[in-house]
């Protein structure tokens, strides 16, 4: 009797199993379109980025999301899966280049986990998408989910903020007056007004002509979100431009950026420590040969990249004379990219400051940038004993730490502003230096173990940094891309990747500090607040509308007219 029940029970599993999936496939069916539109919409946001550098398609980026997000079916959990699934779609294509450092897990990982902001956005936006005006809370959500994802967790991963896909968009010029987060916050804005726009004429068209006549689509607070958006990078645009032409009484000076070039790509380039050095060297004694043959002009000052000297040069008397040689031929200083043995050193801690050294000619060493904003889990493993156990490749992250100071070292009388590599990704620590007087910025880098989409797309953060700021930027990289910056955010001078080279620009000094540079936090506080307030805004609108409050109201309404 036992066998005959137990079988009907396996054939009633079975019969559930199936009836699961059907019905799973039958909800992947009906979401087809949605699903297709947000994967749609996730690419077209990293077509926005170098390498590609498409910056319009994040504008038809939001636009496409917020269509599926505004469905009436969508949930505040299909919100959450859409969501994640656009950023999965973005992220994975946009940092590839990390794999080739760590492996194929921790890029899926990171991407992942970063995909985990625009699914947390996602999940909100359906809550507020019934207030009127909602491209306006919209873009604000995302300016808020932008913030969270640059600060959070280890210091956050500000790598694909959209800002810094529109260095050849029209909308640069915002960057003077707010930064990253305002040119953010406008291509989201554009391009949810866009869509805003384009379903209130789909809806009003498909109204009968009654209906169509009798009121007209409601396309005043998204056509003044597109205007407000254009206008507004019009009226900055001149600024901007003007800063780039080199106008005024700002001083010139002649720079040099170097690139020595490494050996060969590859986790490996720093056993060849010396090679690199060597390279870096003997590239500065080249430009030196040139000076003096007169086909190119002095320069003031030299710039090296990250890691050109991993060799300690205040602790290696080989390393010291062979930078020293290299300034007295090019007779000027050289801002040398170093690793020096921090405070605690010793075989079992060997803790360390990225740094970089203003090598006088005369003298030596002179003042010095400690990087500040150390890169986690390239630099230094956090957790060490937990992540270490992980993957085979943690062992691999270094025992940096972080230096104090304010960005600023005097190079030949000039305030340079140093945001050395990851450091410049982050609003904060060029506006510190500049802040602290610098009078141009220099990004030295290190992309030895990336590619060049990597650098194509840290080469953009250099050029909305220039026009937030109104400085010259000055990127040295061992590898590239190197290049001189204007204050409009346009290349007057670049290297390809992978060959040795060397910059010679005349740049202009500057002191005046832009909008973005004094109220920029200020700006991204407002932004950030906009979105809360559009969360807040909604519980209130769904709390006073919802079918309990409705009844009340209907009840009340009821009893006043019977005693009347």
């Amino acid at each position: 009797m036992a066998e005959p029940v137990a079988a009907e029970a396996a054939e009633a599993d079975d019969e559930g199993r199936r009836s699961r999936l059907a019905r799973f496939g039958t909800a992947v069916v009906d979401r087809m379109p949605a699903l297709t539109v947000t994967m749609a919409a996730g690419i077209a946001l990293y077509a926005a980025f170098p390498p590609l550098g498409w910056w319009y398609t994040a504008i038809a980026a939001f636009a496409l999301l917020s269509w599926v997000l505004k469905r009436p079916g969508t949930t505040v959990v299909g919100g959450f899966g859409y969501g994640l699934l656009f950023g999965l779609t973005f992220y994975l294509p946009l940092l590839p280049w990390i794999s080739g450092l760590v492996g194929a897990v921790p890029w899926l990982a990171l991407s992942f986990a970063e995909a985990l902001f625009p699914a947390a956005f996602g999940a909100v936006a359906v809550v507020v998408r019934r207030l009127p005006g909602w491209p306006v809370w919209f873009a604000g959500l995302w300016s808020a989910q932008e913030w969270l994802k640059s600060t959070v967790p280890f210091g956050g991963f500000p790598w694909g903020v959209v800002g810094y896909s529109q260095t050849e968009s029209p909308l640069l010029s915002l960057a003077y007056v707010g930064g990253a987060p305002l040119v953010s916050f406008a291509v989201a804005l554009l391009g949810f007004g866009v869509a805003a726009l384009t379903l209130e004429i789909i809806d009003w068209w498909r109204r009968d002509a009654v209906s169509r006549a009798a009121a007209a689509p409601a396309v005043l607070i998204p056509g003044i979100c597109i205007a407000l958006v254009f206008l507004s990078a019009a009226l900055a645009w001149p600024t901007v431009r003007k800063a780039g032409a080199g106008a005024g009484d700002n001083a010139p000076v002649t720079v040099a950026a170097v690139q020595g070039n490494v050996p060969r790509l590859g986790l490996d380039f720093n056993a060849q420590r010396r090679a690199v050095l060597d390279n870096h060297v003997a590239e500065t004694l080249r430009l030196a040969e040139r000076v003096r043959a007169g086909q190119v002009p002095q320069p003031m000052f030299v710039i090296w990249p990250e890691n050109s000297s991993d060799i300690d040069p205040l602790a290696n008397a080989d390393a010291a004379q062979l930078i020293s040689r290299a300034a007295d031929a090019i007779d000027a200083p050289i801002l040398v990219g170093g690793v020096v043995a921090a405070d605690g050193y010793s075989p079992t801690n060997p803790v360390s400051n990225n740094t970089v050294i203003v090598w006088n000619p005369e003298t030596g060493p002179a003042d010095r940038h400690d990087k500040q904003i150390v890169q986690p889990f390239g630099e230094y493993l956090p957790w060490r004993s937990f992540f270490s156990k992980l993957s085979p490749y943690a062992d691999r992250a270094g025992y940096f730490v972080p230096g104090q100071g304010d960005g600023v070292v005097q190079a030949a009388g000039v305030p340079v502003g140093v945001t050395t590599c990851w450091e410049v990704i982050f609003d904060r620590a060029p506006r510190e230096a500049v802040r602290s007087g610098a009078q141009v910025l220099a990004v030295p880098t290190n992309n030895a173990t990336f590619n060049q989409a990597m650098s194509e797309q840290q080469l953009a953060f250099g050029r909305l940094r220039a026009v937030e700021h109104d400085r010259y930027v000055v990127v040295a990289g061992t590898t590239g891309i190197s290049a001189v910056i204007a204050p409009d955010g346009r290349e007057l001078a670049r290297t390809e990747f992978f060959e040795p080279a060397t910059l010679v620009q005349q740049i202009r000094l500057n002191t005046a500090l832009t909008p973005a540079t004094r109220y920029g936090p200020y700006v991204e506080a407002v932004l950030v607040a906009l979105g809360v307030s559009g969360v807040l805004g909604a519980i209130l609108h769904n709390g006073s509308s919802s079918p309990t409050r409705l009844r009340r109201r209907r009840v009340t309404t009821d009893n006043d007219k019977g005693a009347s």
